[in-house]
């Protein structure tokens, strides 16, 4: 059984760096479609305009970047079973924020939110494999117990 749920968690990571290497690789797209979507909050302005200055990049690049970033070493570390339950809570709510932001079907008239409900939906199966990884985190193999309930 610890096979299966290793290969699981592997296949399940792909989802992850594939997602997190497409941001990063259509850098410009993904910043636009999140200027898009995501308003700043006037009181983090005057702090994102400082890291504007810093970085010379505005602010929905730069969290393209940090996106990609992040989940492609959320994917890896999920696959490689290092901090797995710590990098999935993270990415429950990384997921669940996404949801809100870019699936807003209830916005939306019923015949043009079946796209949005659908991609809700997915994500909602995603937070509960994410909470099933959490749930098993990193079992270490000792003579007290079998890893992953094996008998």
């Amino acid at each position: 059984m610890p096979a299966f749920v290793t290969f699981g968690r592997i296949l399940f990571a792909v989802l992850f760096l594939y997602a997190g290497a497409t941001k990063l690789l259509g850098i410009q797209a993904t910043a636009d479609f999140i200027a898009a979507k995501v308003t700043i909050p006037a009181l983090i302005i005057p702090y994102t305009a400082q890291l504007e200055t810093m970085t010379g990049m505005p602010t929905p690049q730069m969290l393209a970047i940090a996106i990609g970033a992040f989940e492609i070493i959320s994917g890896l570390m999920i696959a490689l079973n290092f901090g797995a339950r710590f990098f999935a809570i993270l990415l429950i709510f990384f997921v669940a924020a996404a949801t809100f932001y870019f699936h807003d079907f209830w916005n939306q008239a019923p015949p043009e939110n079946a796209k949005s409900l659908m991609d809700a939906l997915k994500n909602l199966s995603i937070i509960g494999a994410l909470f099933i990884i959490a749930g098993y985190g990193r079992r270490s193999r000792t003579a007290a117990g079998p890893a992953y309930g094996d008998i």
